[in-house]
């Protein structure tokens, strides 16, 4: 699992319920620019990470288990 599947899985889930990654961000409570692409990496061209916390509020708000996330980030390039 590296950075670019985490994040290609979010916009994968986002497509999957009919809605983009801050569409996603909004319907889970979180800031709309949240999964922003301009925000995965610091200003200096590091990684950001997801939160935990935040892949939390994502799942619960889209009803969908770890494992259906996981396959997600499995089938990301």
């Amino acid at each position: 699992m590296n950075h670019i599947q985490i994040w290609n899985a979010i916009d994968e889930l986002a497509k999957s319920k009919g809605t983009t990654a801050s569409g996603l961000a909004k319907i889970s409570g979180l800031n709309p620019t949240t999964f922003n692409k301009s925000k995965r990496l610091t200003g200096y061209g590091q990684e950001r990470w997801l939160s935990t916390q935040s892949l939390s509020k994502i799942l619960n708000a889209t009803n969908t288990s770890f494992s259906e996330f996981a396959k997600f980030v499995e089938e990301a390039e």
